[in-house]
């Protein structure tokens, strides 16, 4: 060893012990990086540079006061990456006070007394190059602002590259987002192409194992983001090391985790990884501080996560209701979706504040709602009423195609807004433009299935959507054709045009034989009984020959069947399971007089005639399902079913299932009395009549 290299060591030994064995960090804006050695040109292999690296930090770093300067000189120590600035030996005792640098960089006491120690100059010299390598600001924000496309970052770390390498990844990542997706597509492919983005990554896999947790996690979510393949030698390098060092996650690096598995698709290491984070995720759910880690690590956990997990995060996530902001409450019914997981209490606070403050929600996050309560199964009629209601209220703020996918989840949960049905009806009618083949199927569709009608728009409407769909003909598949067309039968409309073009033997052929055809089956048979007992132009259904039809399921109703038997006087006095023409099938029959005031023997001997004194009534059982939520007025298929049956000399009167379990018996039999004794045809239900 040298004269320099030891004069170096025993100075650097006497700092060690000027100080309190302690470490200062220095914490950036965004938490990525932290009080370190620059290298200017860094080797992870260059061993005794690493080992220098982990012995100064915790003295010198504290020394220096945040401020570490490296020069290169020929009278200096150098090392392989790295230089640094020869340090003047100072006696233990001469340091009485703590250490520190005036505005010149110069080495001096905490006391400027002439008693105290005298100013020790430490000057610098520049180096031929002219270039002073010091710890200014973070790389990444440098970087950020220097530098405004992925080449560029390419560029600069090709000019001289730094340690670590994910503050490059995660500059690229910082442009990337704010760039146009066109934009965005020709950038990624200029960052593959770049004669340094090989380096890069090479380097970067080097580094990993030595890198800080925070760093190494946010290169893999910039990775992902910026669309590197995920099984590329380098992100399943990352992930195994993630696997290894997994126990050092704090909070915010379980949150950056959590959202890098939930970008990535299942594979062995991010499965290994998803498995640990719950472990993790177990052990720590209660000293998670921040409302939004704890959703983003609910979200990660996935639907197949053991429900004993799943139940302990809803117990933390209701312990932090107090904490909820507005967005962590919006933000709750997506998590829920995520881990599928019902918590009813946690949907019903949550949707309290998101009715309470609607407005000036964005439209993205109302269609995210209303996407995770139709993945829960939960239905709640006063948040949809208040979506619905808010949407109405600003509707000419929205496009027609958001209101029609609003409208189009609404009808999955049976919801009928008829004030916001209404509008938009109106606007289709005023700018019939709009309409394309697609938004004619899907209009037709969710006005069929609610049985939405208007009182004076409703032919208008029809007759646009019927031209719209007419001018689709030449290149409409079949499929969607014989959709369009069942929506009109079933909204009791009939446009000559599309019928003749479905009934075509080879549409028909196809439909026979496509990939929905049980499906297609069912709704030609619907089409040809809507043909035969419906009023339309046709004098006759087209000759179709359809599988024979499979017997349809019979669901009992014994309570109901006793009701019945207590009110009529016996079993003899009604039928029940009774099958009609058409493949239609009732749950009970009974006749009566014209009046509806008394009740006719009935018998399986008797023969069904059409005698002026003769009323049949039919009774059907009828489930919630078969109504919008929250209203009596019947869905598409019901509505069509009782047109029918009144064709078919029939007096419907619906039976309401739910709500006959809740009664005693003897109070279920005066609401049954009041149902079939009743005068008024026209008190049950609401029908649509063109």
């Amino acid at each position: 060893m040298n004269n320099k290299t030891g004069y170096f060591l025993q100075n650097l030994r006497q700092f060690c012990t000027l100080v309190p064995a302690r470490t200062v960090k220095v914490v950036d804006p965004l938490g990525f990086c932290r009080s370190k050695i620059v290298h200017p040109n860094w080797n992870p292999r260059n061993l005794f540079l690493n080992d220098l690296e982990n012995r100064m930090q915790s003295s010198v770093r504290y020394l220096f006061q945040n401020v570490l300067l490296f020069k290169s000189g020929d009278n200096d120590f150098q090392t392989n990456g790295m230089s640094t600035v020869a340090v003047p030996a100072i006696d233990r005792f001469l340091c009485p006070r703590r250490i520190s640098f005036d505005s010149k960089l110069s080495f001096v006491s905490g006391d400027s007394s002439d008693d105290g120690l005298k100013k020790i100059k430490f000057h610098t010299e520049v180096s031929n190059d002219g270039l002073l390598i010091k710890k200014a600001k973070p790389t990444y924000l440098k970087l950020s602002e220097e530098c405004y496309s992925l080449s560029d970052v390419l560029d600069a770390f090709s000019k001289a590259p730094t340690f670590p390498s994910s503050n490059y990844f995660i500059t690229m990542w910082k442009i990337a987002k704010s760039m146009s997706e066109d934009q965005k597509r020709v950038e990624k492919q200029l960052m593959f192409n770049h004669p340094a983005f090989n380096q890069l990554c090479e380097q970067m896999m080097r580094e990993a194992k030595i890198m800080r947790c925070d760093h190494l996690l946010f290169s893999l979510h910039a990775m992902v983001k910026l669309g590197i393949p995920q099984n590329t030698l380098l992100v399943q390098t990352l992930l195994r090391i993630v696997q290894e060092r997994i126990n050092e996650c704090d909070e915010k690096c379980l949150s950056v985790l959590s959202t890098v598995l939930e970008a990535m698709e299942p594979c062995k290491n991010v499965n290994v990884l998803r498995a640990g984070l719950r472990i993790l995720v177990d052990q720590q759910v209660w000293k998670i501080e921040r409302v939004f880690t704890l959703q983003t690590m609910m979200k990660c956990i996935g639907k197949d996560a053991p429900i004993a997990l799943k139940k302990k995060l809803e117990m933390k996530a209701l312990r932090e209701l107090d904490r909820f902001s507005v967005v962590n409450s919006q933000h709750m019914f997506e998590v829920l979706a995520a881990m599928n997981h019902r918590s009813l209490t946690l949907l019903n606070e949550c949707s309290k504040k998101v009715i309470d403050n609607i407005h000036g929600c964005p439209f993205k996050m109302l269609i995210s709602i209303l996407k995770s309560c139709k993945d829960l199964q939960y239905h709640n009629l006063d948040l949809f009423k208040g979506i619905a209601d808010y949407v109405a209220t600003t509707f000419d703020i929205w496009k027609l195609k958001q209101v029609l996918l609003m409208l189009t989840l609404f009808e999955t949960f049976g919801f009928r807004s008829i004030d916001l049905m209404d509008l938009f009806m109106k606007k289709v009618v005023n700018e019939p433009g709009f309409l394309n083949e697609n938004n004619t199927v899907t209009i037709l569709h969710v006005y069929s299935s609610l049985n939405h009608f208007h009182k004076y728009q409703n032919k208008e409407f029809l007759d646009i959507m019927a031209g719209s769909l007419t001018g689709c003909l030449h290149h409409i598949s079949s499929e969607n054709l014989l959709h369009a067309v069942c929506s009109f039968f079933m909204m009791n409309h009939f446009p000559l045009a599309a019928v003749n073009q479905l009934f075509q033997k080879d549409i028909v052929s196809e439909l026979l034989t496509a990939g929905n055809m049980e499906r297609n089956i069912y709704k030609l048979r619907l089409l040809d009984t809507c043909l035969h007992l419906a009023s339309t132009p046709y004098h006759k259904s087209p000759d179709i020959s359809l599988p024979p039809v499979p017997s349809a399921p019979v669901h009992p109703n014994a309570k109901v069947e006793e009701m019945l038997s207590i009110l009529l006087g016996g079993e003899d006095r009604f039928s029940k399971n009774v099958q009609l023409p058409h493949n239609y099938h009732i749950d009970f029959e009974v006749r009566m007089d014209t009046n509806r005031s008394q009740v006719l023997p009935f018998s399986d001997k008797d023969v069904v005639s059409s005698a002026a004194n003769t009323q049949r009534v039919a009774v059907l059982c009828v489930r919630r399902s078969s109504y919008c939520l929250g209203s009596s007025h019947p869905r598409g298929l019901l509505a069509m079913k009782m047109r029918h049956l009144n064709v078919m000399g029939f007096h419907v009167i619906l039976v309401n299932t739910w709500e006959i379990e809740k009664l005693e018996m003897k109070d279920a039999v005066t609401f049954l009395k009041t149902k079939i004794y009743s005068t008024n045809p026209t008190a049950d239900v609401v029908l649509q009549n063109t």
